[in-house]
């Protein structure tokens, strides 16, 4: 029942959103949204009017939704897309990167080519919050996922590794790093401890007297 319902809702807004084009009436009024400048929301209204493709219009579609304060699920059930699209656009929107929408491409190329490699190259140096994510290491399964979703290119995750080790990387590359220099940092806070100690030992002095101080004189 509680399905049904969420999916007559989501009809709803479908309707209301797509067909009539209701985004510029609601957010006319709205000096600031949740997540774009009044600036990016003329611009992607703006490009609802022309005929775009079903995908880059959902792009848009999904990033003013958020912006009206929609939910990542109530988006998915209006615009009938992943939670995996609703999030990322939802953070692309929210990091400044709405007129991103048509620049990433749309479609499977056939072959990995340098972009993709640059690409994944570059995913691996950063962090997958910095894209949206909850967790903080890189695995082959979420670089092919994410991968997929900006080129359109599936990649099974034993290839991505096979292509990771080919360009010497790692998905563990950044923690080993770390771990590598929290072990040498401990190394030199005890090398320096110890020449401390050894500093203080050797500028002790001592005074020697000519007279035994148990003699009496």
């Amino acid at each position: 029942m509680a399905d049904l319902l969420l999916e007559k809702t989501g009809r709803i807004m479908v309707n209301k959103y797509s067909e009539h084009n209701l985004f510029e009436t609601d957010l006319s009024n709205q000096e600031v949204g949740k997540l774009l400048s009044p600036f990016q929301r003329r611009l992607l209204q703006k490009s609802l009017e022309k005929k775009l493709r079903p995908e880059y219009r959902r792009r848009i579609e999904i990033m003013l939704m958020a912006d009206l304060g929609h939910s990542q699920t109530e988006i998915c059930t209006a615009l009938n897309c992943s939670h995996e699209t609703a999030r990322y656009w939802m953070f692309m929107a929210r990091t400044g990167q709405a007129h991103q929408w048509q620049t990433l491409p749309v479609g499977r190329p056939k072959t990995i080519d340098e972009n993709y490699l640059t690409r994944l190259q570059h995913l691996v140096s950063q962090s997958p919050r910095e894209f949206g994510y909850a967790f903080s290491r890189w695995t082959a399964q979420w670089l092919s996922k994410h991968l997929e979703k900006e080129l359109g290119l599936q990649v099974s995750d034993r290839h991505i590794n096979r292509l990771l080790k080919q360009m010497g990387l790692s998905t563990r590359y950044k923690q080993l790093k770390k771990q590598t220099n929290d072990e040498e940092n401990q190394v030199d806070s005890s090398k320096i401890k110890i020449g401390n100690l050894s500093a203080n030992h050797s500028s002790q002095s001592f005074t020697f007297s000519p007279f035994s101080p148990f003699q009496d004189y």
